[in-house]
């Protein structure tokens, strides 16, 4: 019998002799008279009023360590918001409820009421008057000191994780907040939230390859959505002029420190606006939030300074392709120099690409791990932007940028297409990628198409990747440091 199932062993025959004893090992009937946060806030305001004979507290929280000492001993003890030290005496309790706490292990979870004083080292400590066991646990936490080293146990096991890795906790705790200041900024510049399909008849709005299902009573194939666009623009033709929608996206590709199947977005549309209006207002939107959770515009990211002061640099991809990436400018319009160019360098490439998607390539290699400083990268070609609008300058090129920062992709908007002949068009060129091999191209949606014919005014609209935003200000190195419950691959 290995070690931890000789402590749940031992584990049980406690619970037993506790059942014994008339005692129930799950009672619901302790009320709280506040958090450990809330007691420390108090003990914080006024210190003077309180000690051995002043306010008494109820409290509750799970046992993390334990120092017997005979007739008394100190325990240490966390809820969800802090941690806290307890005193307990046997004189002070009684003998019944102090040979209960005896039986208690660390992960237990227990109600104290008493009043609070601080002991010679000058820590504020909670006096037991009455205790009592509240949830029983079985097996045995992850010892303090070691942890939980493996990441894969972490990731599975997150209630172990957030348990004993306060840093985990934290990480979490802000994502909330990221998420939470987002939907004020939104709300306060006049966007309405709304809620589109998770299941579609047609999976659109981005190049992806869907999940399927099968819907029985309506006898048909659904996809969970790799994108809300298409709908979310279908609100704009029918009036909603600004809104947007936090949401979950479902894509069937492989996973990494920077992907996972299952992520959140955020996408947002405005009528009588166009893509520069957008990246006006993504700075003004991130220096925002990073204010709200850094405190200051400036957070280290894997070793990088990273300052969202706003005034971001932005730069046409072509440009960028040159200035950054090291191509000749001649190469910029010529498919055979691009081939060699990437033969040379080992980068991967076919013949088949057609020459914006070669360029866009190039681009993900040569220059997108050097943006550490928010860089807005613009003017992407016509072959890898279906639904983006063709620039009035350049009709090769698109009125989109994209968003990077710590090398990698945070975001991507442009000026939406709002003729409905254009649309059209592009979702044939897509189609005949589909037809030559391309099976995340987009599929003809018809129904889109007749809606932008009843009018979709001038609009812009944008997606920003949550989970790497929340990466970015918790300096976690894998996306599975900051989704709760990531998808792993089934353990031995």
């Amino acid at each position: 019998m290995d070690k931890d199932s000789q402590i749940i062993q031992l584990r049980k025959e406690k619970i037993n002799t506790i059942k014994e004893m008339g005692i129930s090992l799950y009672p619901n009937d302790f009320k709280i008279s506040c958090t450990l946060f809330e007691l420390k806030e108090t003990i914080a305001k006024d210190p003077d009023s309180l000690g051995e004979k002043g306010q008494t507290f109820q409290v509750a929280g799970r046992i993390m360590a334990v120092n017997r000492m005979g007739k008394s001993s100190f325990v240490r003890f966390k809820d969800g918001s802090d941690h806290m030290q307890m005193y307990i005496q046997k004189s002070t309790v009684g003998d019944d409820t102090y040979d209960l706490f005896k039986k208690l292990d660390i992960g237990d979870f227990i109600g104290v009421t008493g009043p609070v004083f601080q002991t010679r080292t000058g820590e504020w400590t909670i006096l037991a008057k009455q205790f009592r066991l509240l949830s029983k646990a079985v097996r045995p936490l992850p010892e303090k000191f070691h942890g939980i080293k493996d990441p894969e146990k972490r990731y599975r096991q997150r209630y172990l994780d957030l348990i004993m890795n306060d840093t985990s906790k934290n990480i979490f705790v802000t994502r909330s907040k990221i998420v939470a200041a987002m939907r004020r900024f939104f709300e306060d510049h006049g966007f309405m939230e709304v809620e589109t399909p998770m299941m579609q008849p047609l999976a659109g709005g981005a190049e992806a390859t869907p999940f399927k299902t099968w819907h029985n009573a309506l006898g048909m194939e659904l996809f969970l959505r790799i994108a809300p666009e298409l709908y979310l623009k279908r609100l704009v033709v029918g009036g909603f002029e600004k809104v947007f929608e936090i949401n979950r996206n479902f894509r069937n590709e492989g996973v990494s420190t920077r992907h996972n199947p299952e992520f959140t977005m955020v996408e947002f549309y405005q009528a009588y606006a166009d893509y520069q209006d957008l990246m006006d207002l993504t700075e003004k939107m991130f220096a925002s939030i990073v204010m709200q959770i850094a405190s200051q515009t400036i957070v280290t990211y894997q070793g990088h300074s990273i300052d969202f002061k706003q005034g971001w640099k932005r730069i046409p991809m072509m440009e960028s392709l040159c200035t950054i990436g090291g191509l000749e400018p001649a190469f910029l319009h010529d498919t055979g120099a691009l081939l060699a160019f990437a033969q040379k360098n080992n980068i991967q490439i076919t013949k088949k690409e057609s020459h914006g998607k070669i360029l866009t390539k190039l681009f993900d290699i040569l220059v997108e791990p050097k943006l550490i400083q928010p860089t807005f990268i613009t003017g992407y070609p016509v072959e890898v932007s279906p639904l983006s609008r063709k620039s009035d300058a350049d009709p090769d090129l698109t009125d989109r940028f994209e968003l990077f920062i710590g090398g990698r992709e945070i975001a991507n908007g442009f000026s939406e297409i709002n003729d409905p002949e254009d649309q059209y068009n592009r979702f044939l060129m897509q189609v005949r990628q589909r037809d030559e091999g391309n099976a995340e191209a987009h599929i003809m949606d018809a129904d889109y198409v007749e809606a932008l014919e009843y009018g979709m005014p001038p609009t812009a609209g944008e997606g920003i990747g949550i989970d790497r935003l929340v990466m970015l200000l918790t300096d976690a190195a894998s996306i599975r440091e900051v989704i709760l419950f990531p998808h792993m691959k089934h353990s031995n």
